[in-house]
């Protein structure tokens, strides 16, 4: 799993990229499957890097900046929309 971990990271991005345009071009929720496809892959992936933590240390932190940003943004436009 280790040879593919950077593949399966990319093919969870481009899937969540998919979703996100699919939702914001079509106006359904058909969008939300890929998404929720693209996270489970890059779920995987983090959890791997995380029990092989000495490792992948350095993309670890990146990736736990990235998340904490991603909410962030997330509750600033939870709460700013009305």
């Amino acid at each position: 799993m280790k040879k593919y971990l950077r593949e399966i990271e990319i093919s969870g991005i481009i899937l969540m990229f998919i979703g996100f345009i699919i939702s914001l071009t079509s106006g359904s929720n058909f969008g939300v499957w890929p998404c929720v496809f693209g996270i489970l892959l890059w779920v995987v992936v983090f959890l791997y890097r995380a029990f092989h933590w000495k490792e992948y240390e350095r993309e670890n932190k990146q990736a736990i900046i990235i998340v904490l940003l991603a909410i962030a943004l997330l509750l600033f436009n939870m709460l700013t929309r009305r």
